[in-house]
């Protein structure tokens, strides 16, 4: 079945196969795609032997977020996002915590449309210091994200993307020059992991990682869902940190966060907060500096400290901001440098969810 016409947004990032078929560039899965067929992501498509996005403008609906939900510790803390999604996934992970949104087939959920002016221009209305591309995976829907971006640039609000991180060598270089802060979904450190429980494949997201460190300024944080007995155990996560202390650097936040039961990992147990714990200790100890917990209530593993004097920097509990003493991107006590976007002030956008609708 073809898109509707009012949603047939020429994409980019593909190219003519064979007779009518077209192949898609954007992610690792390089769908082959026969006219009228759709990608594993379900909202590219051939029609008429061209690539066409189904969910450009439309959205399944927009929040008023604090920017530490994506999670980003390091990037203006404080301050107030605006969140949205689309619908689709080019991922397919059994523990999927949105599934209602990144699995479905059901266009009628994306009620909310916008043109990029527009989310700009609320972004700036309702005081947003970013907006954030999130909830499903904005890589599929790339061109929209972009659009918005150039917008958004324009009235000085930066650009979140919240990701997997699976998209190619081919259009990487593109999507990331228009984003000011990612956060990566690295779901496991196993290739085993990645292909059962993702139906997808670790090393892409490695070269995305590898990307954004060495090849851009983009300010990253990385997100690793503990999932019992799929990805925590300690072997697995002494490689982990430890790639990432030697690939990455050791400035690089990373954030160990609960597993609760959901889609179709349902007969699983919740993370304890001990493993998260243990995580972050072993992180630790490869040298990496700031690791935080998530999706529990840990004030010392949520907050930040100098990893020079150990003084607290950012006291948090939950999304409320407490102590803060960062002046100049630095200590204020011992004046040693944090790696990440630091006003001397927190923001004041508070700690609530608020669902918006955009006029």
């Amino acid at each position: 079945m073809l898109a509707h016409n009012d949603h047939e947004f020429p994409g980019r990032f593909w190219e003519k196969s064979d007779g009518s078929k077209i192949r898609c560039l954007l992610c690792p899965r390089y769908c082959s795609l026969k006219e009228g067929q759709r990608g594993f992501c379900f909202v590219r498509q051939n029609v008429g032997g061209r690539m066409v996005l189904t969910t450009y403008g439309r959205s399944s609906g927009f929040c008023i977020d604090p920017i530490e939900k994506k999670p980003l510790n390091h990037f203006y803390p404080g301050t107030s996002v605006l969140s949205f999604g689309t619908a689709g996934c080019n991922l397919g992970c059994k523990f999927c915590q949105n599934w209602n949104i990144s699995k479905s087939r059901e266009f009628d959920r994306l009620t909310d449309q916008a043109s990029p002016e527009r989310i700009a221009e609320c972004a700036q209305e309702l005081k947003c210091r970013s907006v954030a591309f999130t909830y499903n995976d904005p890589v599929i829907f790339a061109e929209y994200a972009m659009d918005i971006a150039q917008e958004c640039h324009k009235r000085d609000i930066k650009t979140v993307a919240v990701t997997a991180g699976y998209i190619t060598e081919h259009a990487r270089r593109e999507f990331f020059e228009h984003i000011d802060a990612a956060n990566v979904d690295l779901k496991s450190f196993s290739e085993e992991f990645y292909k059962k429980i993702t139906l997808g494949a670790l090393q892409p997201v490695l070269d995305t990682l590898l990307y954004l460190r060495h090849e851009t300024d983009v300010w990253f944080e990385i997100t690793t869902l503990l999932i019992p007995g799929e990805n925590d155990s300690d072997e697995e996560l002494h490689a982990m940190t430890e790639w990432m202390a030697k690939e990455l650097g050791e400035d690089v936040p990373l954030h160990f966060t609960a597993f609760h039961p959901d889609f179709k990992m349902m007969d699983y147990s919740p993370t304890p907060p001990a493993t998260l714990q243990r995580a972050r200790d072993i992180a630790l100890s490869k040298g990496l500096r700031y690791v935080y917990t998530g999706n529990v209530h840990d004030p010392r593993g949520e907050s930040t400290y100098c990893p020079q004097c150990q003084k607290i920097l950012i006291e948090r509990d939950w999304y409320e901001l407490g102590q803060y003493h960062i002046i100049n991107g630095a200590c204020a006590f011992c004046q040693t440098p944090i790696n990440g976007c630091f006003d001397d002030r927190p923001g004041n956008g508070g700690s609530k969810r608020i669902r918006v609708r955009l006029p």
